[in-house]
């Protein structure tokens, strides 16, 4: 059977995984039971189908007519990026999809470079030609300009258009969803322009690791394409390590995908993508090979960190009532298993019984946190801080590449807010009562500043970033211009203790809610923090004036998500997580002895 290996690549929210759906579903692909009425298919995590993005990558397969096509969804948001690099090593060919209102984005724009750097055939799919606004002409032109852009080649440069509904299941050559029938043409395309896989089943064995998998009988698995040669169930092969040191160990299974499961084969050929199992140490990159003749590939690389947190056991007085893991052997172990998979990710031991997790932006780290929050885990973690590097005696920090796109009247407050964080505009644009911008910003003066852009456009502005490049140090430090309100003891919340106190700011908790001493309630609007008391009742007498308590209103307190509380806190506070409540609350609970700390620290 033929084979062709194409990967889905996208900005995040272009419609991926409902392409991928809707090729499952007309392919006549066999789905489990649970999966036949499931939308999003392919994002099996619970949290990605919260969000609706794609976080982890994924492989499945589809029998069109004589062909097998091995499909790899990408994750779309920047902070998975590297993950997409690496996956696009398995394959021959890609679907690039753009959405028809929005067009090219930043991701749309790292991924193309990186699947042009390989030198991928490339298809391009204009979806979501179902919105009403949908501008499939311009979008298709702005395409072809960021194909010039990054340097294509003349044949590259000339690829084939097709546009979509994957919601609808239709696809066609016209930008007309009432002549379109089924999303076959994406499967004609992918016949008639994808090349067959380079790879020769006669030469030694070649096979490179992209993506690593767990299972707990199996150990770790690794996935990757065979290049050349075949690989047998129960065969010796040469692992080369990514120092190029050898060892012989012994495949214990082999497993292709067939739909969306592993179907476990006795053997596999050149061209096709497989999960072994047998490899204790393998990771991302790393080469298996005939023990003959090993012959490593290139190495793919692996990306830098650029986020730190410090996570720790739960010690406030609230701790170990709401979560099942909280210990410290607990929290430890399941860290380092998620770097097992997670190659992106680095864990280290601090002397104080904390770790120090390092990775790809806030998002990747807060996907992790909530995560184990869901797995029942309970523990703390610190502000995220960026990750310099130091080299011939400079300091470098990372940047940011950001893109936003706000309607004209908002705009005024971005440019302002940005210019605040010293942030450089590199473009500037305005189209139908739209303007697009682009900055470069370091990411320790972006880190908190999402949810001031939601609040500066109303929530109608758009805003992406992507690791742009170290870049020297500039020196500012940001601190934050507000306050908190922190709870003066432990109790409960009564309306009449929040009413006396919610002119000073904005309260996260409402009436009837347990807090400890020292947890912060609110946000002060002025820049120092302040101890209220939330749990204060009214004294009762005999004496009633006419109109008592009429007047009294209280406002909607804000519920801060998980990463609204990462981006508030600053290096006096934590966030406490615990599967049913996410908590900020300050390193130092009681107000006297913070007090002291602070003169111990000037003095």
């Amino acid at each position: 059977m033929k084979i062709k290996n194409v990967a889905i690549i996208a900005h995040v929210d272009h419609g991926k995984t409902t392409l991928v759906d809707a090729l499952l579903r007309q392919s006549n692909t066999h789905l489990n039971k649970d999966l036949t009425d499931t939308k999003q298919i392919l994002d099996s995590n619970e949290l990605e189908r919260e969000r609706g993005i794609t976080i982890f990558s994924k492989n499945a397969s589809i029998i069109y007519k004589d062909t097998k096509i091995n499909i790899i969804d990408t994750p779309g948001h920047a902070d998975f990026g590297g993950e997409v690099e690496r996956v696009l090593s398995m394959a021959d060919g890609a679907l690039l999809l753009v959405d028809a209102k929005e067009g090219p984005m930043p991701q749309t724009r790292f991924v193309l470079k990186q699947a042009l750097k390989m030198g991928l055939k490339i298809i391009v799919v204009v979806n979501k030609i179902d919105k009403k606004d949908a501008r499939p002409s311009y979008v298709v032109n702005k395409t072809f300009d960021l194909f010039i852009e990054l340097g294509a080649s003349e044949d590259t440069a000339y690829f084939p258009v097709l546009y979509a509904s994957g919601r609808d299941g239709k696809a066609g050559y016209e930008p007309d969803l009432a002549v379109l029938q089924d999303i076959a043409p994406v499967f004609e395309e992918i016949l008639k322009y994808v090349p067959d896989p380079k790879a020769n089943s006669d030469k030694p064995l070649q096979m490179r690791v992209s993506t690593l998998g767990r299972d707990d009988y199996k150990g770790r698995i690794a996935i990757g394409k065979i290049y050349s040669g075949k690989i047998v169930d129960g065969q010796n092969v040469a692992h080369i390590n990514r120092g190029g040191e050898i060892k012989i160990c012994r495949i214990t299974s082999i497993a292709t995908f067939t739909g969306l499961e592993k179907e476990y084969v006795k053997e596999a050929s050149a061209g096709d993508i497989v999960a072994v199992s047998g490899i204790t140490d393998v990771t991302i990159g790393e080469t298996i090979a005939d023990p003959q003749n090993p012959i490593a590939l290139p190495l793919l690389d692996i990306e830098e960190p650029t986020v730190k947190m410090v996570f720790m056991i739960n010690n406030s007085p609230f701790g170990g009532k709401e979560g099942e893991f909280k210990t410290s052997s607990q929290i430890r172990a399941r860290l380092y298993k998620e770097v097992e998979t997670d190659v992106a990710l680095q864990v280290s031991d601090n002397p104080d019984g904390t770790w120090t997790v390092s990775g790809r932006g806030e998002l990747h780290l807060a996907i992790l946190i909530e995560r184990m929050r869901r797995e029942g885990f309970e523990f703390q973690v610190s502000r995220p801080h960026v990750i310099n590097k130091n080299i011939d005696g400079k300091t470098l920090t990372p940047y940011e590449l950001v893109e936003i796109e706000t309607p004209d009247e908002y705009s005024g407050a971005v440019m302002e807010k940005m210019g605040i964080r010293h942030a450089k505009l590199t473009n500037m644009q305005s189209h139908e009562g739209i303007t697009h911008l682009e900055f470069t910003i370091a990411t320790k003066e972006l880190i908190g500043y999402r949810s001031e852009f939601i609040t500066d456009t109303k929530g109608l502005g758009i805003i992406n970033t992507s690791f742009y490049d170290f870049l020297p140090d500039d020196g500012y430090q940001r601190t934050r211009d507000w306050g908190s309100l922190v709870a003066h003891e432990t109790g409960e919340t009564k309306l009449y203790g929040l009413v006396n106190i919610q002119d000073r700011g904005q309260l996260f908790y409402g009436p009837a809610e347990k807090v400890y001493k020292g947890q912060v309630v609110g946000r002060n609007s002025r820049e120092e923090d302040i101890r209220v008391n939330v749990c204060k009742e009214k004294q009762l007498s005999n004496m009633r004036s006419k109109g008592d308590g009429t007047s009294e209103h209280f406002n909607t307190p804000k519920i801060m998500s998980l990463e609204e509380s990462l981006e508030y806190i600053d290096d006096s506070e934590l966030v406490e997580v615990t599967p049913k409540s996410v908590r900020i609350r300050k390193v130092i609970l009681d107000e006297l002895e913070e007090k002291r700390m602070k003169r111990g620290l000037k003095g």
